[in-house]
């Protein structure tokens, strides 16, 4: 039987004792809580495997407790419920709250421990169907025979063996988090969660409640640090924090601490970092727009993904993996790509990198109804996106100038949400504006971002 940490929460000192005993003799390792109050802080202080919640206690019992931690965003950690008086609606009611199962007292030891084999198994096997959804996703980003593919695959495969933090830098589309997932589910804490936090996606204001939780009025909120636990805490899109949550972020990293929003207790930080962004992070450290500190913080091992402009002699073999892929997930019809039409792709600058060129392939292989695409399909859907070093279109100069500037900027705009998967803040970097002057702008165009993204 595998081991891991268990809570006991039981106010009745020879019943604490008595599991207790049973579950350190099958090499789990134990704390007990006489109290809620006390479960609270064990809880704090370390996430288990699996809490032992009796109902009938002194003060809180044991179903408001269940409540506080089902409706307060904590972690998933299975709890089976003990009692000596159990009815049908108290485990009905402990079972609607999330609890796992319910056993009666005085304790079975085969009862017990069958019970916690069975949920421990259930928690690994709700960890490894996620593992198995990322998993099931186009084995793409990683593919390639060229130099710098098999250089990123050797160094994530060296990383994923240690607990060592990660910067990764990377444009979009060029597999960032694919990568981080890698590093994850092939590192020793594959079994922990992996937490992923989209930080371009949370409204500043709210992205320290996001990362570290909140304690307000008495009710808390776990953040993705508490939720990590001693798993992986992905932070995507590390440039996009504001300097006072830079600020937080250091100290929680240095310390190996950190403190809910409101709350008075600190927490511990267990979980390993990966931190993601794209390429111009050293830039806005130099300009100042992100801590030199956190910058060095985080980047204990550095890796760079590689643009595909930099490798797209790997283009045909990343289509050829995408292309089976389609077929074997989404059933679509075979085609084959022509070798002018492999050239054609290959030939293209690709500034939305990998997930640009898999949403190339999928448009051809729904849009064509022969048995071959040819080198003039794919250059017609190319030719209806910009292109490097693409002349203006001639109609363009029959506009007045306001008209042809708004035509200009609006396709300039989309172009680019296009390519970004509608992040406005990666926008704003390569359109070097504001973003508060680029929301403007695109309001007064009629964009709307997240339409661009669909």
């Amino acid at each position: 039987m595998s081991g891991g940490y268990i809570l006991i929460v039981d106010d009745e000192p020879e019943i604490r004792r008595l599991v207790q005993e049973i579950l350190e003799d099958e090499h789990y390792r134990v704390a007990t809580a006489d109290s809620a109050e006390s479960a609270r802080e064990l809880y704090r202080k370390q996430k288990p495997d699996l809490v032992l919640l009796d109902i009938w206690m002194p003060g809180t019992d044991g179903i408001t407790l269940l409540k506080e931690w089902s409706s307060s965003g904590q972690p998933e950690v299975p709890v089976v419920m003990m009692s000596g008086h159990g009815t049908v609606e108290t485990a009905v009611e402990a079972t609607r709250l999330g609890a796992y199962d319910f056993i009666e007292k005085p304790v079975s030891m085969g009862k017990l421990l069958v019970t916690v084999d069975r949920a421990l198994a259930t928690e690994r096997l709700r960890r490894e169907n996620i593992r198995l959804k990322h998993a099931a996703e186009p084995d793409v980003f990683l593919v390639g025979k060229s130099r710098l593919m098999q250089q990123l695959r050797e160094d994530l495969q060296r990383v994923a063996s240690t607990d060592a933090w990660v910067l990764m830098l990377g444009e979009p589309g060029s597999g960032r988090v694919m990568a981080a997932r890698y590093l994850h589910y092939h590192s020793a804490r594959r079994e922990r969660p992996l937490i992923e936090v989209s930080l371009g996606a949370v409204a500043p204001v709210n992205v320290a409640i996001k990362l570290f939780g909140s304690e307000q009025g008495g009710n808390q909120s776990a953040g993705s640090f508490e939720q990590a636990g001693d798993g992986t805490l992905l932070l995507n899109e590390i440039g996009d924090l504001a300097p006072a949550t830079q600020l937080q972020l250091l100290h929680a990293l240095q310390e190996r601490h950190f403190m809910r929003v409101g709350g008075r207790e600190p927490l511990p930080m267990r979980a390993r970092i990966i931190a993601v962004s794209d390429p111009s992070l050293p830039d806005a450290v130099a300009e100042g727009r992100f801590r030199e500190d956190l910058y060095y913080r985080l980047n204990v091992v550095p890796l760079r993904l590689p643009a595909l402009r930099d490798h797209r002699e790997d283009v045909p073999d990343l289509v050829t993996i995408y292309l089976d892929w389609l077929i074997d997930n989404e059933r679509m019809a075979y085609r084959r790509f022509t070798t002018g039409a492999l050239n054609a792709l290959r030939n293209y600058p690709w500034p939305g990198n990998v997930r640009e060129l898999m949403n190339v392939v999928q448009r051809l292989l729904i849009l064509n109804r022969g048995e071959e695409i040819s080198e003039a399909e794919v250059e017609q859907t190319l030719g209806a996106r910009p292109r490097a070093g693409e002349s203006l279109p001639h109609a363009l100069f029959g506009l007045p100038l306001r008209t042809a500037r708004d035509q200009f900027e609006k396709a300039y705009l989309e172009h680019h949400l296009s390519r970004t998967g509608g992040n406005v803040a990666e926008v704003a970097r390569l359109s070097e504006m504001e973003r508060t002057h680029l929301y403007r702008k695109l309001k007064n165009l009629g964009i709307n971002p997240k339409a661009v993204k669909e």
